[in-house]
Formats: C-alpha cells, structure tokens, sequence
C-alpha cells in the first residue's frame, strides 16, 4: 500500500477556473485587450503564472510578449484580490481525503501556484491544517514538471518516492510523476483530456475520486 500520495492542486483537488478566468480576463482589461474563454484557459494553465499569462497575449496576438513585466505584475495584483473567486472541491474530493486519511495515509499538495495562494486556496476548501504537507511556487523549488517538489515532498514526510502516488490533471503533472520515479494517476475530471493523459501512459486513469478509492481497495 502506498504511504503518501501527492496532489496537484488546480484541476486535481479543487475547481478553480472560474477564478483563474476571471483574474486574466481583468488583467488582460487593464492592459486593453478582450478576454479569453474557460476552454482556453484550462489550456494556458499548469505551468506557473508566467506561463499562463504569456500564453494568452500570444493567443490574442501578442506573439512577441510586450509589455509581459506589467502584465506580471497586474497579474499578481489582481490574483491575491480573486484568487478564492468561486473555488470548490470537485464531487467525491473530500470523500476520497478522509478515505485516505482514514488509512493513515499522508495527503500533500504541489503545485506550480505561489505558495501563498496556493495556501489560501487549500485553508478556503479544506480547512487549516488538513494536508500533511502544501508546497507551492516561491519556495526555492523548481517548478513542475522538474521532479524536485516531488522527491522534497516524500523527503519531508519522510516516505520513499515509490511509496508514493502521484495525481495530476496535465501533462506537466504526468512528466512530474513519472520523472519522480512515482506510481502516477491521471485524472480526467480536471482541466485537460483523457488523451493528454494517456499519452504519458500513467500507472492508473481515474474518472472520478470514487474511482481511485475502488483502484486503492484493489491494491
């Protein structure tokens, strides 16, 4: 059985596009350009804030970034003001943490959000102090899909990278997993499609948090 698993955070454990649409649509306002749609973004993200928003000044035509530090920077401003704009856990989340728990199994997050949001994110759904272990971006640690939040995780809890079970909605998170030397879990209830996921042929596919705990009960 598996001694820890690993969660993304947006896409994974909670919903947060409503929020992340409407803190580039109000950036992307300030800097006079029109907005871009939920499908879109779920594209733009996974990858740091920096990507997300070059990503989208290069789908609305800007392909050589200017003005992309003033944009950082209207980002950041305006992410700390709607970073909690409509989250919510995805149907069966929380079912599937306390099943985990339960088993005496420790719950961590990494993800490629700022730390301090990430943070808020998780205290806003989840509650102070639920996960074991919550590592964001700006902790000295690169970010996704290089391996080391992965193996910091694991250290820090004390547990060995194939003790652990690694969940993700993105290709970004299946290169982690795998790259981390971690039995990985693509689940296609986030942000991106089966397809995606099955391309980096992960250990196990979920459709659902109900569908892990039955994977987990097979083990």
């Amino acid at each position: 059985m598996y001694q820890c698993c690993i969660f993304d955070l947006d896409g994974t454990l909670i919903n947060s596009i409503h929020a992340l649409n409407r803190t580039i649509n109000l950036t992307l306002e300030k800097l006079g350009y029109g907005p871009v749609d939920e499908a879109h973004t779920k594209i733009f993200v996974g990858d740091g804030y920096k990507k997300f928003v070059e990503r989208a000044l290069a789908f609305l035509g800007n392909k050589d970034l200017d003005g992309l530090d003033r944009a950082l920077e209207i980002y950041q401003e305006v992410f700390r003001e709607n970073c909690l704009y409509r989250i919510e856990a995805y149907d069966g989340m929380k079912e599937l943490l306390e099943y985990l728990k339960g088993r005496g199994i420790k719950i961590a997050v990494l993800t490629n959000k700022a730390h301090a949001q990430a943070v808020d994110n998780i205290e806003s759904v989840y509650g102070k102090g639920y996960f074991d272990l919550i590592t964001g971006e700006g902790r000295g640690i690169k970010r996704k899909p290089d391996p080391a939040g992965a193996w910091y995780t694991a250290k820090t809890l004390g547990v060995l990278p194939g003790e652990c079970l690694y969940f993700g909605d993105t290709d970004t998170d299946m290169k982690t997993g795998i790259a981390a030397g971690m039995d990985t879990v693509g689940v296609t209830w986030g942000f991106r499609d089966r397809a995606e996921l099955e391309a980096f042929a992960p250990k196990y596919l979920a459709d659902s948090p109900g569908r892990v705990i039955e994977i987990l009960e097979g083990i």
